[in-house]
């Protein structure tokens, strides 16, 4: 499989962009009472005032929610068109871009690499996967 490289890091960036701003619009980004501006303004040197560890725990009850949608065959009660497993994994999509924004990390820059390199491994192979001991999930 041919990789756009360009298209999909412009990709990640426009998802990144669109949910950091409107987190950010929204004040997730700001202190509630004083308005301080919570982004990290070089991470990982220069710590952000926001709690990674709760950022990367929303992030994971996005995917609870998404798995226990899934295992009660529930549709979303927002958007009823929706079945809640696409909803939920759509809320996870949107932290982990919110995050990457207000962290400044380039999400969108390790999606294209990782791709690229797991389209070239040995151990994602089908051959691989059935042989003793290959990754079978």
């Amino acid at each position: 499989m041919n990789i756009d490289n360009q298209a999909l890091t412009a990709a990640g960036q426009t998802l990144t962009f669109f949910c950091h701003s409107q987190a950010r619009e929204n004040g997730w980004w700001n202190e509630l009472l004083t308005n301080r501006d919570l982004r990290s303004q070089g991470y990982p040197k220069l710590r952000p005032n926001k709690n990674v560890g709760e950022l990367l725990m929303l992030i994971t009850t996005e995917v609870a929610e998404a798995m226990e949608a899934d295992r009660k065959g529930l549709v979303d009660d927002k958007l009823p068109h929706r079945t809640g497993l696409e909803v939920e994994l759509a809320d996870a999509v949107i932290r982990i871009f919110d995050m990457a924004g207000g962290l400044g990390l380039d999400v969108a820059g390790a999606i294209t690499e990782k791709l690229a390199y797991n389209g070239v491994r040995e151990d994602h192979k089908p051959e691989n996967r059935r042989a003793e001991g290959g990754k079978r999930c």
